[in-house]
């Protein structure tokens, strides 16, 4: 294939393939490097036999670009880049070593991980000096950059738009969700076909969900680490390209297939009023630290896609060995032209931001919520219009940030986590009782909206993104069998994973059929918190079933049954299920649960009504000694929604280890209340009622809501 010529131009091209008349435009940033090609390959060729190289030959400011005559869609290709090799200040170029373009929209075959895949020297076991060039060549042994057509019928299409206030996240992986799901075609279960099929959209709908956030669906790898025992990344943390869908993913076979069934996936979803939110890993890259592999941005400009120190080594601040420098411009730049062409090209409805303060991090490498990258995020017209949620944290030094993104940033709210978990599990006999000295304090807080979190800078309630567990923890079900995480089967000697998981076994470590009972009524507890908290709701894909990991606290490399959910139900996960689809609804149902802004406390009505009011176990407005008091097990939160013309709602937390009694408040305008739920209830009830202000009977460690018995 010739490179036709073309005139010289002063600015490049859009960065990555551009197709045109003719062929295509390319361009890649390599800032240190003296020489870039661009390797063509034909169709299957994964030896390296049919390679044909192709020098670009302009180059402005660090950008290498040129026409490739005759490209066009299925062309598979890779780059070289030669220059300096000097890891004492970062710079380790190997032409040796064949590399992914970072702004490839599709990925074929994956790394074999065998030596000639490092730009450095190592041995069989993957061990060597960094310091000394490796000479073998990679390319045989590496994935191919595919050209794809990114023409899809998007008629029809409408995003849905759904308000905060009225979202309901369900996180979700792709495969894990429809692999063993009967109802799904066996050729299509694991897939983004999978996930989009009737039986699993009724379910989401059933649900209340409003918007699947999905672990990552970027092209990744596995770590060598690993493969070598025998299992793979499940997770997908672990970026091989940042514009591509992972092939595996999709039941089509050729990689043009597998974009156009991503975004048939988001068509069909959007259909059913669902909107896709994506977990992206903008932190960090599958090339671990500088003694791993040179796969695509360590090869083309090590020095300036990574946060580096004096010595050329990688400052890591995510735990994975390196760390994306988004003080760099050109950095910068890729992952913004990323998050927009996911919403531009492929109509994704917005972003969680794995480990996001590394991405906000500065000059002096502390957090900045003024970092250019937020600010460009902040202001670019395309991404102010989609979701945007943080994950506040980092393993850099302050790297806890909860509540400090700018807006329009959500975030998960880990306070909100961990003061559920710590009110509602809480092994009384083993005095391990984690509530804090304050009581209820901070249950009021976090079922408010955690305004001590978010009140700045006029973010408001939905700035907190409410859950109780995720995909990195133990599940709901776990957090109620397992006092201890049993993470054994990831072949780190139950090393890996967090410790403290705020979970309580009710007696026994794992199962035991006479402690279900109060398992399953904690897990209701915890659900109908999640649900019932002023904030955005999120829920952990399989919870509503009563999925369990085995204790498995970090199944991150369990791609088998410890993740992927069952959907043979036993009756009390049928009843689970029943009561997370009517929590849901009571959400939707019932606007004071849904608040856009902050509670005052003050009067909202001539009676003296007020638009959130506390109440003791006695029915009496809580005062500061009750709110002081570390013994205080139950509070009543009431709700006012006859002020903004619905009802009002009344919510009774027992915390305390044994059944007591309550007596409901009596409050102006409110003459009766009804029982809509008890999570003492296996399954959800008709209202029961009217019951006047008085003494009733509550359960151990039990959950009430009532409502008002009128529409005042």
């Amino acid at each position: 294939m010739s490179h036709a010529p073309r005139p010289v131009r002063d600015l490049p091209p859009a960065l990555g393939m551009t197709l045109t008349e003719g062929g295509a435009e390319f361009a890649v940033y390599a800032g240190h490097a003296t020489a870039v090609d661009v390797c063509l390959f034909e169709e299957g060729d994964f030896d390296g036999t049919t390679e044909r190289r192709v020098p670009l030959t302009q180059r402005t400011h660090g950008i290498w670009f040129g026409f490739l005559d005759g490209v066009g869609p299925g062309q598979r290709y890779g780059l070289r880049a030669d220059g300096v090799w000097r890891p004492s200040e970062g710079l380790r170029y190997n032409p040796a070593k064949l590399l992914l373009d970072p702004y490839a929209r599709a990925v074929e075959g994956d790394v074999v991980w065998l030596p000639p895949v490092f730009a450095h020297r190592v041995d069989r076991a993957l061990a060597g000096d960094d310091q000394i060039i490796g000479p073998d060549d990679s390319a045989a042994f590496v994935p191919r950059s595919v050209v794809v057509d990114d023409r899809f019928d998007w008629d029809g299409d409408t995003r849905p738009n759904h308000s905060l206030s009225d979202t309901v996240l369900y996180e979700a992986h792709v495969r894990s969700l429809t692999r063993l799901h009967p109802e799904v075609p066996e050729h299509l279960r694991g897939t983004y076909a999978g996930l989009c099929h009737p039986s699993v959209i009724r379910h989401l709908k059933e649900l209340g969900v409003t918007a699947v956030e999905l672990l990552p669906v970027h092209a990744f790898t596995s770590e060598p680490e690993l493969v070598r025992r025998g299992l793979s990344n499940h997770w997908g943390y672990n970026t091989l390209g940042f514009f591509a869908p992972h092939a595996p993913y999709a039941a089509a076979r050729d990689p043009q297939g597998a974009l156009d069934e991503f975004k048939g996936m988001v068509k069909l979803l959007h259909a059913e009023g669902i909107e896709v939110i994506l977990d992206v890993v903008y932190n960090h890259t599958a090339e671990q630290s500088r003694t791993g592999a040179s796969l695509s941005w360590r090869g083309l400009d090590n020095r300036a896609y990574y946060r580096l120190d004096g010595r050329g080594h990688d400052v890591d601040v995510t735990g994975c060995g390196n760390t994306l420098d988004l003080r760099h411009a050109m950095v910068c730049r890729m992952v913004l032209d990323s998050l927009r062409y996911w919403v531009q090209e492929c109509h994704v409805d917005g972003f969680r931001f794995d480990l996001a303060v590394a991405l906000g991090r500065g000059k002096n490498d502390d957090y900045d919520p003024d970092h250019p990258f937020l600010v460009a995020l902040r202001t670019d017209p395309v991404l102010t219009r989609v979701k945007l949620i943080a994950e506040p944290w980092d393993v850099g030094i302050h790297g806890w940030r909860t509540g400090q993104f700018p807006p329009p940033f959500a975030e998960w709210n880990d306070r909100f986590r961990d003061t559920a978990r710590a009110f509602w599990l809480q092994d009384v006999a083993a005095d391990r009782t984690r509530v804090p000295a304050h009581g209820v304090q901070e249950l009021a807080t976090r079922m408010a909206g955690s305004q001590d979190l978010f009140g700045a800078r006029d973010r408001g309630p939905l700035a907190s993104v409410n859950f109780v567990a995720s995909h990195d923890g133990f599940t709901l079900a776990d957090l109620t069998r397992y006092n201890h995480k049993h993470n054994e089967a990831n072949g780190e000697r139950n090393r890996d994973g967090h410790g403290d998981n705020r979970s309580w076994n009710h007696g026994t470590e794992g199962p035991d059929e006479s402690l279900e009972p109060a398992r399953r009524r904690s897990m209701r507890n915890l659900l109908a918190t999640t649900l019932l908290a002023t904030g955005v709701p999120m829920l952990n894909s399989g919870d509503e079933l009563g999925r369990t990991q085995g204790g498995n606290n970090n199944a991150y490399c369990q791609d088998n049954e410890i993740s992927w959910l069952g959907w043979d139900l036993a009756d009390w996960q049928q009843d689970l299920l029943e009561t997370t689809r009517f929590l849901s609804r009571l959400r939707r149902e019932y606007p004071a649960l849904r608040q856009r802004t902050f509670f005052t406390g003050r009067e909202v009505h001539e009676d003296g009504s007020t638009d959130l009011a506390w109440f003791d176990a006695d029915g009496e407005p809580m005062d500061s000694a009750s709110w002081e008091d570390g013994s205080t097990r139950t509070l009543q939160m009431l709700l006012n929604g006859a002020w903004i013309g619905h009802r009002s709602l009344l919510i009774v937390m027992h915390g305390g280890a044994a059944e007591g009694k309550v007596r409901l408040p009596e409050v102006p305008g409110l003459a009766a209340y009804e029982l809509v739920w008890d999570s003492a209830q296996d399954r959800p009830g008709a209202p029961a009622g009217p019951v006047h202000p008085g003494v009733v009977p509550v359960t151990a460690a039990s959950m009430q809501v009532y409502r008002a018995a009128d529409a005042t």
